[in-house]
């Protein structure tokens, strides 16, 4: 176990490493100057000398590669910098919208999880019957239809139609319902074919019938033994789409008001706050990393079949 987490932490090296030269390259090539944004050159007169003066105090007069080494440097001491807008430290800004997402990313999961096995399950126990059928078309549906209009849709008839659900805000429980759905449902009906597959290679292997003629229980193989080998797969694919689910949350954030992190960073993004993007995307790039590193750990502790060494446990 510790050998993957070492290698997972030079993973993560590197994927800061990446990540910041990306960002801040790009952030350097966006259309635009923040100096201007900052002194709000489109309402009020702003003298050369107001500009030279906050580019010099930025440091946006000095070469990239100073600019860049002065920021990694702070970054290697956890300081992200000021908002360029509020002013406030970026580390502050990250954190205080950081469990506002959670809590949107953690009732979507459960969404997720909530129609992803049952439905998994259910189409393979019913093979080419109506409800693989259903599942079918929910699949289809999923992969086609995008979160936004999905959202969409789900205001105009839950929150608008029929008033039964908030469209947007915070602070109470049916105020999550409409924004977690949305997030949650295009991944698990397309997750849930997925385990479906799974389950039937799994049922169709060798230790499934060895286990049926010494007269293990029905239900003891197909819980304790095929559906814990079908949900590595969907495990799996998870961890690789990750950045997906974390980019549909931005949308959905603004799409549903709501504050956290995705809201945060689009609304610097349009106000060329270079800083609170760099932080946001650099804290995406620890939170995907970390999630690999646990969906590694969890194939010993699903699946006691797989070899440690092969894990590097």
């Amino acid at each position: 176990m510790l050998i993957i987490i070492k290698k997972r932490i030079i993973q993560l090296f590197f994927v800061l490493l990446v990540l910041s030269i990306f960002t801040f390259t790009l952030m350097k090539l966006a259309p635009g100057d923040p100096v201007l944004t900052i002194l709000n050159a489109d309402e009020m007169v702003v003298t050369e000398e107001d500009q030279a003066k906050l580019r010099s105090e930025l440091g946006f007069d000095q070469p990239l590669f100073i600019q860049y080494g002065k920021w990694m440097l702070n970054l290697a001491q956890l300081d992200l910098g000021k908002s360029y807008m509020s002013g406030k430290p970026v580390w502050d800004e990250l954190m205080a919208r950081l469990p506002i997402t959670l809590e949107l990313t953690a009732f979507a999961l459960l969404i997720m999880v909530a129609i992803t096995v049952p439905l998994g399950v259910w189409s393979a126990r019913k093979v080419n019957r109506w409800p693989d059928h259903i599942s079918r078309i929910l699949a289809l549906i999923g992969a086609s239809i995008p979160n936004f209009w999905l959202g969409l849709i789900l205001i105009y008839i839950f929150a608008y139609k029929l008033q039964v659900l908030p469209s947007s805000g915070i602070g109470s429980y049916p105020q999550i319902i409409l924004p977690a759905f949305t997030l949650g449902f295009t991944f698990a009906v397309v997750y849930a074919r997925l385990l479906r597959a799974g389950l039937l290679q799994s049922m169709s292997e060798d230790y499934i019938f060895g286990g049926r003629a010494r007269g293990v229980k029905e239900w003891r193989l197909f819980w304790f033994h095929a559906f814990r080998a079908a949900i590595l797969p969907v495990i799996t694919i998870f961890g690789m789409s990750l950045g997906s689910f974390l980019g549909g949350a931005v949308v959905i954030e603004i799409l549903f008001s709501w504050p956290g992190l995705g809201s945060l960073a689009v609304d610097a993004i349009f106000s060329r706050d270079y800083p609170v993007i760099q932080g946001y995307v650099l804290l995406t790039g620890v939170f995907v990393v970390i999630v690999n590193l646990l969906v590694d750990l969890s194939y010993y502790v699903i699946d006691p079949r797989i070899d440690r060494n092969g894990l590097g446990l």
